[in-house]
């Protein structure tokens, strides 16, 4: 770290926490001596993070008392909870308390289920063991290969209406999936997406990449705070051009509030030579995010949310932004991820702590293209809610 940014952040600590009201102070929990990385608070320095009654309670550079608990995290990283804004970690019992092992305190399932199925997906989001909500796709089967709207009758505006309307605590947006199948009405579908997530004021988002209308056309139907995902899925309706530039109407899309998300997932999405020239105009991603599944770990181009962390770590940008990228930025975009995504004295206590490796690895493009790195970020301890979380 600079020196100068150091001193910055060690001043916001020392103003902050003083050491006479740590010394009085009890602690369940308190995680030591980690890089406490928090781009909510412009921190990132070796301190210790106190955790009292499930809530984060201080952090200094040295805590001088002792907790019930106690975390060394020497040599780790220490940030707040991970936020997954597009997983399908719903589609079984397992796949919450899986990513809650690799440090997501907060999830999204990113249209798993529509209408006729999203009671299902709905429980296992309720017994989730961290917060979990539900996007609702526009397709009343959710999910089915043949394209969720290749079918036009699917894309029912009223049925998907009563859906949220009976579930408004746990469906926080509308999916639209523009895939393979989905071909001359892609427009028709997302305005009919669009027109469900506005009647409730709830953002819509768009998955891009197999489009039959080129993007900006696509994403002149979005309103400021929808999310357009697997933002680096390659040509032919990529978000750049053949010279690869980014689209005029995806810059402004960006400036007039559009989010773009990444998606890793297992196909289609992400193709090694579009991420570089996306990446090279400086066109980052808002949030990063896996569309993951239970079986993610098994899948080389995914494994866990630090692997795809790691992707963009390695290939373009620097640890903060990356940290910013899947915790402050993503707790913007859902109303119920809004006390998370911080380390703030007060906020609850998710925390992920993580290990950066410095080696030789592999990471794999969705075309199983490989490419070396020299850093990989992996889960070490989650702590949800102020306790730490089992290892599945």
């Amino acid at each position: 770290m600079k020196r100068r940014n150091f001193i910055k952040s060690t001043a916001a600590v020392s103003l902050l926490f003083r050491p006479s009201i740590l010394l009085s102070q009890s602690f369940d929990l308190i995680i030591r001596s980690g890089r406490v990385i928090d781009p909510s608070l412009n921190l990132d320095i070796i301190a210790d993070v106190g955790v009292t009654g499930g809530r984060i309670s201080a952090i200094s550079s040295e805590i001088d008392v002792t907790a019930e608990q106690e975390i060394d995290a020497l040599d780790k990283i220490v940030v707040p909870g991970l936020l997954d804004i597009h997983a399908h970690y719903a589609q079984d019992s397992e796949g919450p308390h899986i990513c809650l092992s690799d440090g997501v305190t907060g999830w999204v399932d990113a249209g798993s289920a529509g209408a006729d199925n999203v009671d299902e997906i709905i429980a296992v989001a309720r017994s989730a063991p961290q917060e979990a909500r539900i996007l609702l796709n526009i397709g009343r089967k959710g999910v089915i290969s043949e394209g969720d709207t290749a079918d036009m009758s699917l894309a029912n505006v009223e049925v998907a209406k009563a859906a949220i309307a009976r579930n408004l605590d746990y469906i926080v947006g509308v999916k639209a999936r523009m895939t393979e199948g989905v071909t001359a009405n892609d427009l028709v579908v997302i305005r009919r997406a669009q027109e469900v997530a506005s009647y409730f004021n709830l953002p819509l988002m768009i998955h891009m990449g197999q489009s039959s209308s080129p993007m900006a056309t696509l994403v002149a139907e979005l309103k400021p705070g929808d999310v357009v995902t697997h933002m680096y899925a390659p040509p032919p309706n990529a978000i750049i051009d053949d010279n690869g530039e980014i689209f005029p109407k995806i810059l402004e899309a960006r400036r007039r509030g559009i989010w773009f998300d990444v998606a890793n997932g297992r196909v289609d999405h992400l193709r090694w030579n579009t991420f570089d020239a996306i990446m090279g105009t400086g066109f980052w991603p808002d949030t990063i995010s896996t569309d993951g599944f239970s079986t993610s770990r098994s899948a080389p181009g995914v494994r866990n949310y630090p692997n795809i962390m790691s992707k963009f770590l390695n290939f373009g940008m620097n640890l903060n932004a990356v940290v910013a990228a899947s915790t402050m930025n993503p707790s913007r975009i859902f109303p119920f991820l809004r006390d998370k995504g911080t380390l703030n004295i007060g906020a609850p206590a998710d925390i992920a702590i993580l290990e950066l490796r410095r080696g030789n690895f592999d990471f794999i493009d969705n075309y199983e293209n490989v490419r070396p790195g020299t850093m990989r970020l992996f889960p070490f301890e989650t702590i949800l809610d102020g306790k730490i979380a089992p290892r599945v």
